[in-house]
C-alpha cells in the first residue's frame, strides 16, 4: 500500500494566493514543481530504472544518462499533452480547491477566461478522476451503509426503495464513538439487489468492519464477506430512519444540498459518479485546515492519472 508523508505549508505548497503566485510565476516553476510532486524520492527512468538525475533537453523532455530513454515530465498525468499552460492548469486546481463547495464549470470559464465552456467542463471532469487516489485505504469500525436516490422530481414518484427516473446512489460512512463521522465512500449502483450492494461493500470496507443497514435483504449475505452484520429494522421501532441511521441520512442530505447548490442540480446520471467522487473527495478533507494541503493532494493524485480524451468522458465510463 502506497504513504503518504504529511506535506509542509510553505515548504511543500502554497499558503495561500499570495504565496501561489509567487510560486508559479512561469512555466519553468510549474514544470519544477511536477517534477517534485511526481518523482518525491528521485527521478527513476521508466526504461532502466536508473536513478541518475537526468538533463532536460530542449524540448522540455528528461533525458536519461544511462540509456538515452526521454519522457516528458507531464506523460501519464492529468496534464499530458495539454496545449494551456501549466500555470492556467494549476490556477484551475487551486480555484477548485479553495473554494468550500467547489466551482462550476461556467464559473471555471468565466474566472480563468477560457474559450469555452467545453473546456472548463472537460478539465473539471480530468480533475475529479484525479480526486480518487489510487491505493486508498478501506473503511473500518463501524460502518453505516444505505441507499439514496438522486435526481428526478422532487416530489411525487414511488415510497420505499422504488425509484422513477432517479439514480440510486449507496453510501457507506465510518461511524465515530461518542459520536461524529469519519470517512465517507459512495456510488452509482443500477439496483437495489445483492448482486449490486455487496461487492460495493466488499470494495470499500475492510473485512471484519461492523457494517449497520436497515431490514432490506439485500443486505444478507454480507456475514458470508466475512463481515458483522447489525440490521436495525426501521418498522420495528419506533424512531425515524434519519434517527436510527444518522451517518448516511446526514450525507445523503449533504450530497443532495451540494448537488443543488454549485451544480444547481444539473447533474446527469452517466457522469453522477465524478460527481460522487469529488464529494467524497471534499467531505474526506472537510476538517484540513489549509486551502492549500488540497491544492497539493490534488496535485499529487493528477500526476499519478492519466489524461482521458473528451470523448471518453462524454461517455461517462466511470472507473472502478
Amino acid at each position: 500500500m502506497e504513504t503518504f508523508t504529511r506535506p509542509t505549508a510553505g515548504i511543500d505548497y502554497p499558503r495561500n494566493l499570495k504565496e501561489f503566485d509567487l510560486w508559479f510565476a512561469n512555466e519553468a516553476a510549474c514544470r519544477s514543481y511536477i517534477f517534485r510532486v511526481r518523482w518525491p524520492e528521485g527521478y527513476e527512468c521508466f526504461r532502466c530504472r536508473s536513478k541518475a538525475p537526468p538533463w532536460i533537453t530542449s524540448r522540455g523532455y528528461l533525458h536519461c544518462r544511462e540509456c538515452g530513454g526521454e519522457i516528458s515530465i507531464t506523460a501519464g498525468t492529468v496534464f499530458e499533452r495539454t496545449r494551456t499552460p501549466l500555470r492556467i492548469w494549476f490556477q484551475a486546481i487551486w480555484l477548485v480547491t479553495s473554494q468550500k463547495h467547489g466551482v462550476s464549470a461556467l464559473g471555471l470559464q468565466r474566472v480563468l477566461g477560457l474559450g469555452s465552456y467545453q473546456t472548463a467542463w472537460t478539465w473539471l471532469h480530468k480533475l475529479r478522476r484525479a480526486m480518487v487516489r489510487p491505493g486508498r485505504e478501506r473503511l473500518h469500525g463501524l460502518v453505516e451503509v444505505d441507499e439514496t436516490y438522486v435526481g428526478g422530481a422532487s416530489t411525487g414518484g414511488k415510497r420505499g426503495r422504488g425509484t422513477d427516473n432517479k439514480e440510486i446512489v449507496v453510501i457507506a460512512v465510518e461511524m465515530l464513538r461518542p459520536k461524529g463521522f469519519g470517512r465517507v465512500r459512495m456510488h452509482r449502483v443500477p439496483d437495489v439487489s445483492g448482486d449490486s450492494l455487496v461487492p460495493f461493500i466488499c470494495d470499500v470496507a475492510e473485512p471484519g468492519t461492523e457494517i449497520l443497514t436497515d431490514g432490506w435483504g439485500g443486505y444478507n449475505s454480507l456475514t458470508k464477506h466475512s463481515y458483522m452484520h447489525s440490521r436495525t429494522v426501521l418498522s420495528d421501532g419506533g424512531d425515524p430512519a434519519h434517527v436510527a441511521m444518522p451517518g448516511v441520512h446526514r450525507i445523503a442530505a449533504l450530497l443532495k444540498r451540494w448537488l443543488l447548490g454549485i451544480h444547481q442540480g444539473a447533474v446527469s446520471g452517466k457522469h453522477l459518479d465524478y460527481y460522487l467522487d469529488e464529494f467524497t473527495f471534499r467531505f474526506n478533507r472537510r476538517t484540513s485546515t489549509s486551502r492549500g494541503m488540497l491544492f497539493y493532494r490534488l496535485v499529487q493524485q493528477a500526476v499519478a492519472t492519466a489524461s482521458v480524451p473528451y470523448r471518453q468522458l462524454v461517455d461517462g465510463n466511470h472507473k472502478i
